[in-house]
């Protein structure tokens, strides 16, 4: 794909979201200014735009993270303010105080920075600045709570697919690169292990989701009546997670090798590639998730036998690659947790 093409993609995928915050944004900057009269309320769209500027289902605890960070802030730098005045000393006291306090709090990035912007700005500004600030955060993560958990809840079960579907296709499309490498004469490796890099990031984002969505299903009351396709989805997700790093490893290993067993190992990866195309778009279809069940059972069969200790431990990798692959197929009918392979 084009870099044009993947950055339209960027705004395809991402519009919404993005519409969201820039309205939160008004509604929060308009409503605020009706609620305070004696200050203008800067800070609150900043604070909406800061809680609503991460991936859906994770949108509410980030809101609560920059008030936690703005709270602890001002109060560490209010007490800077007395004891050393405007200085930097008073600064640099205020900011090492409240990282400290913010760490304890859980270490949260978004927490951090929040604490050591509020600390500097009472310091800076005075009693009177902190206390604004911690008003319009307070305001400003409200509306972003409202549309983030009242107008705009998240479904647990879409964070799920779209994060799968992503992580599906950048698996199949490694695969296929691996294979057409493996079968290459004086092909230059170093050049392969660039493509690996952004299905690591893709399997992290979907732990990362598998999380998100337990929090959603477990907070989110009226999505509640749903639990069994959650249920469903997250173990779906964990045998997903399974196959990426069974595949990383089965690649590693095959692309050790030298070109003459590397060779050996290509058809039993592009089976492994056919077989996840035809899980891409609809993993969830019993019909699609039997027909790669069935192609899965023909893969390990036209493995190559070798006496190559190294050769043994791909062929290896390779049946422990099938087999989760046969898992994450049949996840549906499999309780969460269960192995094949």
């Amino acid at each position: 794909m084009s870099r044009a093409g993947e950055a339209w993609g960027r705004v395809r995928g991402n519009w919404w979201p993005v519409l969201q915050q820039a309205v939160a944004a008004a509604v929060s900057w308009w409503a605020a200014g009706l609620a305070f009269d004696h200050h203008l309320p800067v800070f609150a769209p900043i604070a909406t735009l800061v809680a609503l500027n991460t991936p859906l289902g994770g949108r509410g605890t980030n809101a609560v993270r920059v008030v936690s960070g703005v709270i602890v802030g001002v109060v560490v730098g209010h007490a800077a303010f007395r004891l050393l005045g405007h200085g930097a000393p008073a600064i640099g006291t205020a900011v090492l105080a409240a990282l400290l306090a913010a760490l304890l709090l859980g270490g949260e990035r978004i927490t951090m920075a929040q604490a050591a912007v509020s600390a500097v700005v009472s310091v800076v500004a005075g009693q009177q600045a902190g206390l604004v600030r911690v008003e319009d955060a307070l305001f400003g993560a409200a509306v972003a709570l409202v549309f983030s958990q009242v107008l705009f809840p998240a479904h647990p079960v879409t964070l799920l697919v779209r994060a799968r579907t992503k992580a599906l296709r950048a698996l199949g499309d490694v695969l296929d690169v691996t294979a057409r490498t493996l079968r290459s004469k004086n092909e230059r490796i170093d050049r392969f292990w660039d493509d690996l890099r952004p299905l690591y990031s893709l399997l992290d984002d979907l732990a990362e989701s598998r999380e998100r969505a337990t929090a959603v299903a477990r907070l989110t009351r009226y999505r509640r009546g749903n639990t069994e396709a959650v249920r469903r989805e997250i173990a779906s997700a964990r045998h997903l997670n399974l196959l990426g790093n069974s595949c990383l490893t089965l690649i590693r290993g095959a692309m050790a090798l030298d070109e003459g067993h590397r060779a050996a190992f290509a058809p039993g990866v592009e089976a492994l590639t056919r077989t996840v195309g035809l899980l891409v778009d609809e993993p969830r279809t019993e019909a699609v998730r039997g027909r790669a069940t069935r192609a899965a059972e023909h893969i390990v069969p036209n493995a190559p036998d070798t006496t190559s200790p190294q050769a043994t431990a791909v062929w290896q990798n390779l049946r422990l690659a099938v087999g989760d692959l046969t898992a994450f197929a049949s996840a549906e009918r499999n309780p969460p947790g269960a192995r094949q392979g």
